[in-house]
């Protein structure tokens, strides 16, 4: 009785592992559920920077009381990212307490639209 109770318990730990371990691995496919896994990088490594420059964002308002351009944080030294990630370009909007870390791109099959803002969620857009 012991032994198939155990079994039992490893059994339904397996298939919840495997039910969130699935649910992840859609969620890094991002909004292209169909895209090759080049864009899939492409767009986890845009992903990536939004937030790296959402931060710098962030360091440069505590450090300067207010928001900043792309050229300011990289020539500050608040961040080392280029303007963009091929077939992707970052532009920030900036507004006096808030701001906007925008990707854009026009290449078939990846998300056109990701951003980021002071919420630290990434959110996208076809």
């Amino acid at each position: 009785m012991r032994g198939a109770f155990g079994l039992l318990a490893l059994v339904i730990a397996m298939a919840i592992g495997m039910f969130i371990y699935s649910r992840q691995a859609q969620s890094v496919s991002g909004s292209a559920p169909n895209a090759n896994p080049e864009t899939t990088v492409n767009v986890i490594g845009v992903k990536n920077d939004l937030i790296a420059i959402a931060n710098a964002e962030r360091a440069f308002n505590a450090e300067q009381g207010r928001y900043a351009s792309l050229d300011e944080l990289t020539s500050g030294k608040y961040m080392t990212i280029r303007n963009e990630r091929p077939p992707y370009i970052y532009t920030v909007d900036v507004t006096g307490s808030s701001f906007r870390v925008n990707a854009e791109t026009s290449a078939p099959g990846a998300p056109v639209h990701l951003w980021v803002d002071e919420t630290m969620v990434v959110q996208s857009s076809n």
